[in-house]
């Protein structure tokens, strides 16, 4: 019985007109502990305090509530009679009835009073109403249906509109009054002009036109219907025709006059009685008449023409077949796109001059669900190019979106400095002849002493001349900065070690001067050194059909020692004659253009750029696109760090503003809107996005049936981040080079800057490495690594980084086994024992036996059986091993068919790591 008065705590709420919270913070200074939930239920006493205590809201909701009610049911017209109300309508009536009597009196007391006082105050100027014309009002019928109105409402529906309209009616009755004092005319009167002035409209009905007079027309005989042109020729005469005949030429050649059928007879014609006479015409010569042959076929042949007019339609037929020609060459061309791979279908449809229903039409007719926006492989623009007899041409999308070059003018070229690059192979001597000649100590900068990184250097030489240096690294890994070197040079020095020999990356370093068409100066270093053979290293580049000069070849050599600093000065006179010799000249007046060097991520200045400019000059403030980047020169700076404003021609510099790092090799262009560097840039990196997308290799059903048929198969993961572009590229490609079919390597992800949080997250939800070349991670990344267990591997020097990789994939494949001999025993006698089996006395002939060592038993040269050894004794002892030249006993297990002379092979499985 008490659950069923507990009441819900929302209701009683509600009951009191209060908020919930409000209910549970009385109960709860009153001790009364409740949860602030609706459905919360409350005991008796609880709704006791609650009600005495909100009693006056109670009250007040009431009151509104019966408001209300009353406003409701007075606005629907229904009588709400409370005992409150009693009294005011009684007043209502009341007055309602009061208001009627003193209307019916003043309506039937004579208004004789009045007209007199407003007459005697305007008697002088006004003669009374002006009549103008009388209006009969008994002709006039009023309407019948207003007077039925008028019967059938009530008289107390009347009385209540006369109460409510009483204001109004006192109101106006007291404005007329005011006029009748100023105008002395009553209200009566102007009600009889108004009357008066009102005309009734007449109406008469229409019955169709009035038929005066009637005309009777004689009736003609009926003709066949003519056109509306005969219809006009109908008054005019119709013309006779005369029928001819054919002429008879006979007539002619004969000699005799024309018949009447011949059209000469026109007696009809002049009304002439009689025939007309004939008269006779000299007869037509064979000469003649050929005459008139010929001149007839000329004129037909456009012969018998003057010469300009036979050069006239010779030129124009020239011009139309010109004409033909060049349509049809821009026929072609314009079947002919240039497009990039990874295009969308609404480009393609727009190149091709179509609607883009009609490429996804074709895709769908080939298998292939594509959107309007979505990007075709180079197979499916293809295929769709052929399909409407369109050949497509694929370009790079620096080549689609490439600028427009200025042609420079001859008077507006300057010579420019010479830019050398030095190649050759790693520990040959290169950055320690740059050293030597910019009188630094770039080598102690490089981790492990070999350069990693691509370094320009601009030099002023003593005569005042300057060059522009490009050290190139010499380590296998770093193959593409040796090509963008190449590129980008006027003549290379090729670096040889005196006491080594021309090494695999000197022969790379001379295929790339070659391939790039730029002049060699070969410097043979180290000539210092007590086993330097100079003439070893002429005799190898001979071989290879290079021959210097002392050799009577063409290419120049000088013997240097760049740690002494012999011969430099020769070396550079060489240089510089070769660069005399190509005449290098630059226009600095116009917008700058070159090559990106390197570029890097700096925690302070953002992304930075090394770059080479090749033509004209290059200022702060320029609008610059990279490649896939685009900014505005905020800073710029040379290779010792301090500030330039502007750089010429063959000027190294490191830039700000970039909006990102662009990759080593990438165009640099100066642009004058900022708003078109920006477009171009996000259409080549919407390019680099789709082309990288598409180029990752997914997983396949064939890739998923080779690793189950390998058994083995593993793949490690790895995220690069390193301190430049060039550096990431040339370990990534010496790491995708260590993949075998058993291990694979895949760089999931590269990119310049500090080992960031983000990284770290990838590498956990990839399950991949992080190797760091040359940079270090942040501490929030650190931390992160530690907690997902990340391996963060840490490298300066780039072939350690590539021996523990390798060394990680030998890890990962699984060990190979290889079998052992480790003994030979000779059966001497074999005994049989009950509930034991076979047992054999043998020789150990050689190594070892021990008790767990695998045999096969050979008979005869054939092996019989392989397996384990059940039992080894010696002097019926357990023993564990027996060593050569001793008798034991032994049983296998598992076999019992021992022969005399039967050899036993003692073999063991030795565990060897794989190699890649």
């Amino acid at each position: 019985m008490s659950e069923a008065k507990l009441e819900r705590l929302s209701k009683v709420a509600k009951e009191c007109n209060v908020a919930l919270k409000t209910v549970v913070e009385f109960l709860a200074s009153k001790g009364h502990k409740v949860d602030s939930n609706p459905m919360t239920k409350i005991t008796a006493e609880q709704h006791g305090l609650i009600m005495a205590e909100f009693s006056s809201e109670i009250k007040d909701k009431e009151n509104a509530t019966n408001i209300t009610k009353a406003k409701i049911k007075r606005e629907a017209g229904e009588e709400f009679a409370p005992t409150i109300v009693a009294e005011p309508k009684k007043k209502v009536e009341e007055e309602e009835e009061l208001m009627i009597k003193s209307n019916q009196e003043q309506k039937a007391k004579p208004k004789k009073a009045e007209p007199e006082v407003v007459i005697k105050a305007k008697a002088e100027k006004l003669d009374g109403p002006k009549v103008v014309s009388k209006v009969n009002l008994e002709k006039i019928e009023t309407p019948k249906k207003a007077t039925k109105k008028k019967k059938e409402e009530p008289k107390e529906e009347e009385e209540k509109k006369t109460v409510k309209k009483g204001r109004k009616k006192k109101t106006e009755e007291a404005a007329e009054e005011v006029k009748a004092e100023e105008t002395g005319v009553t209200p009566e009167v102007v009600q009889e002009e108004k009357k008066e002035d009102f005309i009734p409209t007449s109406y008469q009905k229409l019955e169709g036109p009035k038929i005066l007079h009637k005309i009777e027309l004689k009736e003609e005989k009926k003709k066949p219907a003519a056109s509306s042109n005969d219809a006009n020729d109908l008054s005019k005469k119709k013309r006779k025709r005369i029928k001819k005949s054919k002429v008879d030429f006979k007539d002619f050649s004969n000699n005799k006059p024309a018949t009447g059928n011949t059209p000469f007879n026109r007696d009809n014609k002049f009304g002439n009685k009689g025939p007309r006479k004939k008269e006779d015409k000299p007869a037509l010569t064979e000469e003649e008449v050929q005459k008139q042959i010929k001149e007839t076929l000329a004129r037909l042949s456009g012969g018998g023409k003057s010469k300009a007019a036979k050069y006239r339609r010779e030129k124009r037929e020239e011009v139309r077949t010109r004409m033909q020609e060049e349509a049809e060459q821009v026929e072609a061309e314009s079947k002919n796109l240039k497009v990039t791979e990874f295009i969308s279908a609404n480009q393609l449809a727009t190149m091709m001059n179509l609607p883009v229903t009609q490429i996804i039409s074709t895709c769908m007719s080939i298998g292939l669900f594509v959107s309007i926006n979505q990007r075709l492989d180079a197979e499916t623009i293809s295929m769709i190019a052929q399909e409407y007899g369109f050949s497509i041409e694929f370009v790079s999308a620096e080549t689609q979106e490439s600028i427009k070059e200025e042609v420079d003018k001859p008077e507006d070229l300057v010579p420019r400095p010479p830019i050398i690059t030095v190649m050759g192979h790693v520990d040959h001597g290169k950055t320690s002849l740059l050293d030597y000649i910019r009188s630094a100590n770039v080598v102690a900068g490089e981790a492990g002493g070999i350069t990693q990184h691509i370094g320009a250097y601009n030099v002023t030489l003593e005569s005042g001349k300057k060059i522009t240096f490009l050290d190139t690294p010499g380590h296998e890994a770093f193959t593409a900065m040796r090509a963008r070197g190449a590129k980008l040079t006027d003549v290379v020095i090729i670096v040889v070690s005196a006491d080594d020999s021309v090494m695999p990356q000197t022969i790379e370093a001379i295929n790339h001067a070659q391939a790039a068409g730029a002049p060699m100066v070969f410097a043979i270093n180290k000539i210092d050194k007590p086993g330097a053979n100079p003439d070893k290293i002429r005799e190898a580049l001979s071989q290879m059909n290079i021959l210097v000069e002392e050799w009577g070849g063409k290419y120049q050599c000088q013997e240097v020692s760049a740690k002494k600093g012999l011969n430099i000065n020769l070396l550079l006179e060489k240089v510089l004659l070769e660069a005399e010799m190509l005449d290098m000249k630059a226009n600095p007046e116009r917008n700058a253009s070159g090559a990106v060097i390197e570029s890097s991520l700096d925690k302070g200045r953002g992304y930075t750029a090394n770059i080479l400019i090749q033509k004209g000059t290059l200022h702060v403030g320029d609008i610059i696109l990279a490649g896939a980047h685009s900014g505005r020169v905020k800073a710029m700076f040379n290779e010792r760090g301090l500030p330039v404003k502007e750089a010429g021609p063959s000027f190294p510099v490191q830039i700000l503003g970039l909006n990102g790092a662009p990759q080593a090799g990438d165009q640099i262009n100066v642009l004058d809107d900022e708003r078109e560097a920006r477009e171009i840039a996000s259409k080549r990196l919407q390019l680099q996005r789709e082309q990288g997308i598409r180029t990752q290799r997914h997983i396949t059903l064939d890739e998923i049936g080779r690793r189950l048929a390998i058994g083995n198969f593993r793949e490690l993961k790895v995220i690069i981040k390193g301190d430049v572009d060039g550096s990431i590229e040339a370990l990534t490609d010496s790491l995708l080079k260590l993949s075998t079919e058993k291990v694979q390597v895949n760089v999931i992800h590269k990119s310049v800057g500090a080992i960031s949080e983000s990284d770290v997250l990838l590498a956990s939800a990839s399950d991949a490495i992080i190797i760091g070349f040359q940079v270090r991670p942040s501490s929030g990344a650190r931390k992160l690594a530690e907690t997902e267990q990340i391996d963060i591997r840490l490298y300066s020097i780039i072939y350690d980084a590539i021996n523990e990789v390798k060394a990680a994939m030998e890890g990962m494949l699984a060990p190979e086994f290889h079998e052992k001999v480790t003994c030979n025993l000779e059966i001497r006698e074999v005994f049989n024992i009950t509930k034991v089996g076979t047992v054999a006395g043998c020789l150990v002939l050689d190594g070892k036996v021990t008790r767990n060592t695998k045999v096969r038993v050979i008979r005869n040269g054939i092996v019989v059986f392989t397996g384990e050894l059940g039992s080894l004794k010696r002097h019926k002892d357990d023993v564990k091993e027996v060593a050569a030249g001793t008798e034991c006993g032994l049983n296998i297990d598992k076999f019992n068919d021992i022969q005399v002379a039967d050899i036993i092979e003692g073999y063991e499985m030795v565990e060897v790591k794989a190699k890649l």
